[in-house]
Formats: C-alpha cells, sequence, structure tokens
C-alpha cells in the first residue's frame, strides 16, 4: 500500500512539471480595506467660510471740481485729505510746439527763466526759501504746454504760494540770469550730441514729424540756441503767461475755501493784457501734416544714420506717424495695451526677443505719443555693434508680426491687468495726480476725458486691440530708421538684411 501510494504521488509531481506548473501555496485569508481617517479639521473658524475673491473692480480716476476764477484763471481741484499735503501744477499753452521758426527751444528757456529771481526774491533766495519750507518747486515746458509746479505742506502753503505766485507772475527776467543760465543751455545741448539715446530721439522725432510744431527737440538746437535773447523771452511771456489762458491744477489737503484767499493774494495781481489771446492751435501757421490721421500716404521707409565711428554700441530707432490730436485721444487710447506687449513691459515682445532670446541689448522699448494735434511711435534700443543689423530686422519684424496679427488671447489678458495696475499707480500719490491732471489739460482735455479714457482701455477686445494695431504698427508706409553708430561697420549689416539705401544724419536731425 505504501508503495503504490507513492507511486501515485510521483505520477502527479511528474504530470505537473510536464504542465510547467508550480504547486499553489496555501490560500490566505483576505485583508480587510484600510479605513480612511478623516483630516483633522480644527475648530470651526468664528468668522464663518472664507468668501470667494471675485475680479477686482475697475478702478475710476477721480474727477475735480472745475471752476473759473474773476481775471479768467480756470482751476480743477481736487481734495485728497489723507496726508497734510498740497501739490499744484500752472499750465499754460507756451510749449515748444509754439516756438518761432528758427528760434527752437525759446518756450523751455522761458519756463526755466521764471525761477531766477522773482518779486523780492533772487535766485538763491527762491531756492533758499523753498528749501526751508519743505517744499518743491520746479518749471518747464511740454510740447504743448509749460509749467510750473509746486509740492508743499499743508501748514506751510500760504508762504509757499507766495513764492509760486511770484515765479508764475511776477519774474525778474535779469540779463545777467538769462546770460547765465543761456550759457547753461548752450552747454547741455553740446552734452546731448555725445548721448547717443538722445541723439536718436532728437534725430527720429524730425524724420518722423518732418516739419511743423512737433519736428524739433523741446530744448531746441545749438543754432536755433544762437538766436534767442532776452527779448524773445520776454516777449513770449507776456503774449501767452496770461492768466486767461492758464490753467491750475490744485490736488491735496485744501478746500475752496480754503484755497481761494490764498490765490487771491499770491495771483490777485496777474491780469491778463487787453491784447486778444493767441490761439491754443500750434498749426496755426502751417499745413497740418498727415500725423493728424492715422494713415500715412505711402511713401516708404527711409533709413538714416548717425555716424559715431568705433563706438561700442549702436542705439536704432524705429518710428513713424502715429495717432491723431486730442480730438481722436477717445478712439485710440487703448493703444498703451497694444504696446504694453509690444514694448512697454519688461514681458513685452522686443525686450524678450533682443535681451532675454538673444542677448543683443540690455533693454528695448516702444511708445505711443499724443499731442495736441498729432502723435507719432517710436521703438528703441542700445544693441551690441556687431548685432546692429540682426537687431534692427528682429525689431522690424516684431512690429510687423503685431501689426499683422495682432496680439494673443495671452497678451489681451496681460495688458488689460497692467493698464489697471499702471492707472492706480499713477493716481497713488498726490503729486503723480497732479502731475497727470496737468498733463490732461495740457493737451486740450477735460477732466471727464479721464475716466472715458480708463473705461475705453480697460474694455477694449481682442479684435479692437488688433484693429489699431493694424492701422498705427503698418511700416509698410511711411516709416523711418535712425541708427546712431560706426556707420563703416553697421553699412555690411544692413545689406545683408537689404538696405542698401542709407542717408546721413547729423546729431540734430539735418
Amino acid at each position: 500500500m505504501i508503495r503504490r501510494a507513492s507511486a501515485v504521488l510521483l505520477g502527479t509531481l511528474a504530470l505537473a512539471v510536464a504542465c510547467g506548473g508550480e504547486q499553489a501555496p496555501p490560500r490566505q485569508p483576505a485583508s480587510p480595506p484600510p479605513v480612511a481617517v478623516a483630516p483633522d479639521a480644527g475648530p470651526p473658524d468664528p468668522l464663518g467660510p472664507r468668501p470667494e475673491v471675485g475680479e477686482p473692480a475697475l478702478y475710476t480716476p477721480p474727477v475735480p471740481v472745475s471752476y473759473e476764477r474773476d481775471g479768467g484763471l480756470r482751476v480743477w481741484l481736487l481734495a485728497r485729505h489723507a496726508v497734510p499735503l498740497v501739490s499744484m501744477q500752472l499750465v499754460v499753452p507756451a510749449g515748444s510746439a509754439y516756438d518761432p521758426e528758427g528760434k527752437e527751444g525759446l518756450a523751455a528757456m522761458t519756463a526755466n527763466m521764471l525761477d531766477e529771481g522773482a518779486g523780492a526774491r533772487g535766485p538763491l533766495e527762491i531756492a533758499r526759501d523753498i528749501d526751508r519750507l519743505g517744499a518743491t518747486l520746479r518749471t518747464g515746458a511740454q510740447a504743448d504746454y509749460a509749467y510750473v509746479h509746486l509740492t508743499t505742506l499743508k501748514k506751510n502753503l500760504a508762504p509757499a504760494l507766495e513764492i509760486f505766485g511770484d515765479v508764475v507772475a511776477r519774474p525778474r527776467m535779469s540779463p545777467v540770469e538769462f546770460k547765465r543760465v543761456h550759457d547753461l543751455w548752450t552747454n547741455q545741448l553740446r552734452a546731448r550730441q555725445s548721448d547717443p539715446q538722445a541723439v536718436a530721439g532728437v534725430v527720429v522725432r524730425r524724420k518722423v514729424y518732418q516739419r511743423g510744431p512737433y519736428a524739433h527737440p523741446v530744448d531746441g538746437t545749438l543754432a536755433s540756441a544762437a538766436k534767442v535773447g532776452l527779448d524773445d523771452v520776454k516777449k513770449l511771456y507776456a503774449s501767452r503767461w496770461r492768466p486767461d489762458k492758464a490753467l491750475l491744477v490744485v490736488v491735496g489737503d485744501v478746500t475752496r475755501e480754503e484755497l481761494d484767499p490764498l490765490l487771491d493774494r499770491a495771483l490777485g495781481s496777474w491780469k491778463a493784457p487787453k491784447t486778444p489771446p493767441p490761439p491754443d492751435d500750434p498749426w496755426e501757421k502751417t499745413i497740418p501734416p498727415s500725423s493728424s490721421v492715422g494713415d500715412p500716404p505711402a511713401v516708404g521707409r527711409r533709413v538714416f544714420v548717425v555716424d559715431r565711428p568705433d563706438a561700442p554700441q549702436s542705439v536704432i530707432a524705429v518710428g513713424r506717424t502715429g495717432p491723431g490730436g486730442s480730438e481722436a485721444r477717445l478712439s485710440t487710447c487703448p493703444l498703451v495695451r497694444v504696446n504694453a506687449a509690444l514694448g512697454g513691459s519688461f514681458t513685452s515682445r522686443l525686450n524678450q526677443k533682443l535681451r532675454e532670446e538673444h542677448g543683443w541689448s540690455y533693454g528695448a522699448r516702444s511708445r505711443f505719443e499724443w499731442n495736441r494735434v498729432g502723435g507719432a511711435f517710436v521703438a528703441s534700443a542700445a544693441v551690441h555693434t556687431e548685432h546692429t543689423g540682426e537687431a534692427l530686422a528682429a525689431m522690424i519684424a516684431e512690429i510687423e508680426g503685431v501689426a499683422k496679427n495682432g496680439l494673443t488671447e495671452e497678451e489681451t489678458a496681460k495688458t488689460r491687468q497692467l493698464a489697471r495696475a499702471e492707472l492706480v499707480e499713477t493716481f497713488e500719490t498726490i503729486d503723480a495726480t497732479a502731475v497727470r491732471l496737468a498733463r490732461t489739460a495740457g493737451v486740450g482735455l477735460t477732466p471727464q476725458d479721464e475716466v472715458q479714457m480708463s473705461r475705453a482701455i480697460d474694455g477694449a477686445t481682442r479684435k479692437q486691440l488688433n484693429d489699431l494695431a493694424g492701422t498705427f504698427l503698418d511700416l509698410s508706409r511711411r516709416s523711418v530708421v535712425v541708427i546712431v553708430g560706426p556707420r563703416a561697420k553697421i553699412e555690411p549689416q544692413l545689406a545683408a538684411i537689404g538696405i542698401t539705401n542709407i542717408e546721413r544724419a547729423t546729431p540734430e536731425g539735418d
């Protein structure tokens, strides 16, 4: 029996081996599934559940109270009582657009002379007394307007406004101070010719506008400065610095009841002459250029080189006529978002291409310029000389790419957020708010226009942005290229990208 059982067992094992199997291990009982343990939620929040955060509301710029004083002086007053500061800027239509032909820079020189002695104080006394009050006072000129700016503590508003009133209404215009300021002006113009960025800005402005009130730099040229005398300054001041053409922007911790008596003492004696005021239109004696519309005539692209032998860097600038004047500002203001995507932010296409991707430049940028009756678009970058041609080709390609294909969905969303942040930053401080509102007034806009423009910029759709880009970034029509660098090294690079017709230009655009 034992032998037979053993035989049966051996046969069974042999059959199992022949079939490739093995003896199965004993079956184990199944393990129970793990029990899920809920995390410790802690005690309930006494404030309740966290609210859902939605899209932040669009910031609406504040609208100042507007009124007119006896004598014609208009006032925009925006009361902000959070901090005891007051900032004000008086603007008059006396910017560089009104410079007489051949005496470009006169408006800037006139503004600079205002605080070089006024009332009972000389220039040193004005600077000393302003410093003692902890205030700041500055004068200057833009293309369409000139200004006097004051920022002071509220407790010092009365004495600071007294100095402000002297500078605006009672400048001395001393021959001695004129000679000193004129010499400084001339030296600054000479120094400008050694600054390639400044030279590129001067030349591209001259070549884009070609002629008319915006074709020259605000501070003029060496040739025009030599023709400006003290009598010219006095004449321009008398004709354009008058209360019935001026507007005073006041922002800060002050009410109208507090402000008006102070203005009576500081500016009460400032009277308008009996002669009719000059017109505000700087095109009075000229024919409006094509910059007054958005579509310039097809006259091709011109390339200018300002030769700087052995310069390690070249400055390249691409420009063309831009949006029209103030009457077109509301319809074209969304171009700031187009520019933010193209060259108006660190993550813009131009900066990413020239700086981040290729390392040809420390930074590339672009801008749109609006004036009272005309505008321009300019993109620029300082690049390594040996990459001038490549960088220029890339810059033109990026501009034309936005003109043809527009912004992406991502860029559309990003530029909206950038525009919102910039708007809040612009109106964040009292001083910056006064400057912004003065700029608005100086180019012929109203206080309500800031609100309308902010809504137009924020609400612009991708299609609207792309339509604007196609109109104002088209370089196939009239556009200019300006390069400041070593011509001998640049010309072969330009030929390699198909540019062979090159014109020369001086540092002042001649």
